[in-house]
């Protein structure tokens, strides 16, 4: 059985800043140590379900990394933690015996520790230390979020591996890069698998943003994937990882701390075997997760630390004793006691909260009042999803939301998401003169710190989404995080493309740097590194979420050139390029090649979907007239099956149109796109002609279209 307990909090956490301290005999608890957001690292114990203090250290800069250190072979019982550019040391009683200012000049990211070896990475940059000293630099192509070390007693050499954004593993030695690993998303976290890499001390585990897990064994010459699995209940992105034995049957089980708040446990029925055995939701994202004895000797539990700083214990203790029924059973005086001691700390912080209340009250109304406005965090993440196109945003803030404002210059479809429990209302907006296109507040309900939204962006049109977060603190006060949704927004990057498929070029060339063209890229794609990267030419490959289509973009200084077996977007990219261009008085001298056979490979790769979403439309269009008849005739016996499987399906069928509301509309315009882009690359103007395509449209015919578009 799995039971809640020891709840105690901090200041906002970050990623991987809460460890387990290790026993000090064999039977004795373990101490939590944990780095918060404010600077400090507070160090407790767990007596009669009470914390009960070790050490806690002066604010300072935010703790971006917690990791405990030591001698090879030795209890791991040394604290360091990473903060701005530097590295400090702690003893397990609090006293300070290491502060390393590195030579980063950007903040530490992330952090791993080796015996003397020292894995630091900021953005882009990966540095190793020994004894402080610095050893080996490396520069990544892109953003560097995490770092390990496979274990040097077992193979014998420093092996580093970085989880970089561009859904790569970066496998070193040195300075140099040995090989790179494809993963299937953008990794956010690395553990030992087993927390000692395996028989081999080859393998490591990674997490996906967009929850994704996965073994790889890293051998010294070549990558053995073991096992994946794939994110199928649409859960959170993984923050941490640990392994440990909760069910003691001497094989270690995984746990996962995901962004949603969900943890999960597998165990494993053979090696490369994982099993989902347990999951429990928590009402914030799990930011560090580890297993061991905290809360009572003999009773091992899982305890997370969450991002408004909750440190949460899930114990294999017994919630009830055993003997006598429901009605004998009372409470042990340890818990009652525990009881009233929470009642009483909640009614003097009730009074406590009156009068800071009064004196603010008073305070603002004299001649001398200062106005001073309450800072909060907002940990917020927007990312596109690739099973439906869509854009999440995931706004998570440390105390409880009142409102959410959103707005956009853009037009954009807000989608249903299962797990929004908050209010949605729509304000009717002017799109002239203002470029206002969406205006929508979300009112939360009571105690809810998360909340997430969906929307999808239409290709080609660009602009700024913005959000007005309003949490429930007084005096009110309100942030604005803004989210660029660029041309060809629903592009994702890939590791490879098919080159077989007919595809159309744009080229350009002209007088401008690679920086200057790289920074036209970053304007126009997701998920492109905002550092020009290294060397003197770069190649880039994309999906479009929504159609399947592709794009290769390849660029140097002074050209730059752009493949896609769609042909639309290569005019946004040719219509946009030009207007950047054009800012920085840059002349450029475009040329495009344009395949015939590219449209139809276009529209049959869209035709399946069309067909699929008119069907659905007409469904759901019966659905009323078709509960009539039930109502009236009793039964529908005497219905034809495809109209009977319709009344059997409705539920799902109004549940699947409601969450993709504008789905169809969405496909006709693009189709519109494709046959006024087509033309447009001809020097025709087609728009007299769309009516004509639209009621083509409506008909649904494969082969009238392509006629359609190849006679027009």
């Amino acid at each position: 059985s799995v039971n809640r307990g020891v709840p105690a909090q901090v200041a906002v956490t970050a990623q991987k800043t809460m460890r387990l301290l290790p026993a000090s005999g064999r039977r004795a608890t373990q101490k939590v140590v944990v780095g918060d957001q404010d600077g400090v690292i507070t160090c407790f114990g767990i007596k009669k379900g009470e914390a009960v203090p070790v050490f806690k250290t002066l604010p300072g800069q935010k703790i971006a990394r917690l990791e405990l250190g030591g001698a090879l072979n030795t209890p791991q019982e040394k604290i360091f933690v990473a903060t701005g550019s530097e590295v400090r040391g702690f003893t397990k009683r609090g006293k300070q015996f290491l502060s390393f200012e590195t030579n980063l000049t950007e903040s530490i990211k992330a952090m791993y520790i080796s015996g003397a070896d020292l894995f630091l990475c900021a953005s882009y940059i990966y540095n190793h230390y020994c004894d402080c000293k610095d050893q080996h630099y490396f520069l990544s192509g892109d953003k560097i979020n995490d770092v390990l070390c496979l274990p040097v007693d077992k193979v014998n050499c420093i092996t580093p591996v970085l989880a970089c954004q561009d859904r790569v593993l970066r496998v070193l030695q040195g300075s140099d890069l040995l090989y790179e690993v494809e993963v299937p998303g953008p990794p956010t976290v690395l553990a030992l698998n087993s927390g000692n890499g395996g028989d081999s001390g080859e393998e490591i585990v990674f997490g996906t943003s967009d929850g994704k897990l996965g073994v790889i064994q890293i051998t010294g010459s070549k990558p053995i994937p073991k096992w994946e699995i794939e994110n199928e209940k649409k859960r959170g992105g993984i923050l941490c990882i640990d392994s440990f034995d909760i069910t003691g049957d001497g094989v270690k089980e995984l746990l996962i701390g995901r962004d949603d708040g969900v943890l999960e446990i597998y165990s494993f029925e053979s090696a490369d075997d994982p099993v989902l055995r347990y999951d429990h939701a928590l009402s914030e994202s799990i930011a560090s997760i580890q297993g061991g004895c905290v809360g009572k000797e003999g009773y091992d539990e899982i305890l997370t630390s969450t991002y408004s700083g909750w440190l949460t214990g899930l114990t294999t203790e017994p919630v009830h004793r055993e003997g006598g029924s429901a009605e004998e059973l009372k409470l042990s005086q340890e818990m009652q006691s525990k009881i009233s001691s929470l009642r009483n700390e909640l009614e003097h912080l009730q009074i406590k909260v009156l009068q800071e209340r009064e004196k603010y009250q008073q305070s603002s109304q004299s001649s001398t009042a200062v106005s001073s406005v309450p800072t909060f965090s907002v940990n917020d993440k927007f990312t596109l999803n690739k099973d439906d196109a869509s854009y999440s945003l995931i706004l998570e803030v440390q105390t409880a939301i009142d409102t959410v404002l959103v707005q956009s210059d853009v037009p954009l479809d807000l989608l249903d998401v299962d797990k929004n429990s908050a209010v949605v209302s729509f304000s009717s907006c002017d799109s002239e003169p203002n470029n206002n296109f969406l205006l929508a507040t979300y009112r939360c309900q009571a105690n809810t710190t998360r909340l997430e939204l969906k929307v999808r962006s239409i290709e080609g049109q660009y602009g700024t989404l913005q959000a007005y977060v309003t949490p429930r603190i007084q005096p009110k006060t309100c942030q604005v995080h803004q989210y660029q949704i660029k041309p060809l927004s629903l592009h994702q990057r890939t590791h490879s493309i098919d080159h077989d498929r007919p595809m159309n070029t744009l080229t350009l060339k002209g007088q401008f740097s690679f920086a200057e063209i790289h920074s036209w890229v970053v304007f126009c794609l997701p998920e492109v590194p905002e550092k020009t990267p290294a060397g003197e030419s770069i190649t880039f490959y994309f999906q479009n979420t929504f159609l399947g289509t592709q794009l290769e973009s390849s660029y140097r200084k002074g050209e730059g050139c752009f493949k896609s077996d769609n042909i639309s977007t290569i005019s946004i990219l040719k219509d946009v390029l030009s207007k950047e261009a054009t800012k920085r008085k840059i002349n450029l001298n475009i040329s495009y090649d344009v395949n015939e056979d590219s449209v139809r490979h276009t529209l049959k790769l869209i035709h399946p979907k069309l067909e699929y979403q008119q069907l659905l439309a007409k469904k759901v269009h019966l659905i009323d007239a078709l509960r009539e008849l039930q109502v009236h005739e009793g039964n529908v016996d005497f219905l034809l099956p495809k109209y009977r499987s319709i009344l059997e399906e409705a539920d799902q069928l109004l549940e699947e149109y409601k969450k993709q509301p504008a789905h169809l509309e969405r496909l006709y315009g693009m189709i519109t796109d494709l046959f006024i882009d087509k033309f447009k690359f001809k020097g025709t103007n087609v728009k007299t002609k769309v009516p004509l395509l639209l009621e083509i449209l409506d008909g649904c015919d494969q082969d009238g279209l392509i006629a359609f578009f190849e006679s027009a």
